[in-house]
């Protein structure tokens, strides 16, 4: 799945976990390296926000399978867009 960012509320499988994920950000930065940009940040679905410790970071080609889309209007495109130009930006900067 190396598409356009899915929008904020897309509900996906990460590679052959068996949980579901709910995309709660995208164009993250964080983990055990804080430089490094991540497509998303996601929590597990249907349970939602747990804790800090229970979210995720991964990026598009990390996902197998697309169950639902998030809600997308005319705000959402616009900001995908500027996020997918900063995730790529960032991107070619590191290389």
């Amino acid at each position: 799945m190396n598409g356009e960012l899915l929008p904020i509320g897309s509900v996906v499988l990460i590679g052959n976990s068996k949980k579901k994920v709910m995309i709660v950000g995208v164009c993250q930065k964080g983990g055990q390296n804080p430089d490094t940009i991540w497509d998303y940040t996601g929590v597990i679905f249907p349970e939602g926000y747990l804790d800090s410790e229970k979210m995720f970071l991964f990026n598009r080609e990390q996902i197998s399978h697309i169950y639902s889309l998030g809600y997308q209007d005319e705000e959402q495109m616009v900001f995908i867009k500027k996020a997918e130009k900063i995730i790529k930006d960032i991107r070619e900067e590191e290389k």
